[in-house]
């Protein structure tokens, strides 16, 4: 069964939130500790799936974002200007 990157970075995101909020409460240094560590190796096993997803694109990085396509400026310094006769 296929699973999904976006469970990993979920189920890695719940532990590092719930590391930082058991730190804030002053829970037991052991739960923090061995909590961290199981986040560690999420973290490890999340990046790991990213890089090895299956997953194609057509985009290149010219096309920035899709949603606010951006155009290319053009800027010159002022000497260019003058060689170029604007």
């Amino acid at each position: 069964m296929k699973v999904s990157p976006f469970v990993y970075i979920a189920i890695t995101t719940l532990i590092l939130i719930t590391i930082t909020i058991m730190s804030a409460m002053d829970f037991p240094y052991g739960w923090v500790f061995y909590l961290t560590v199981i986040g560690q190796i999420f973290l490890v096993i999340l990046v790991y799936k990213v890089l090895t997803d299956d997953y194609s694109t057509d985009k290149t990085f010219d096309h920035f974002y899709e949603d606010r396509p951006i155009e290319p400026l053009e800027v010159m310094a002022e000497n260019e200007k003058e060689k170029l006769g604007l």
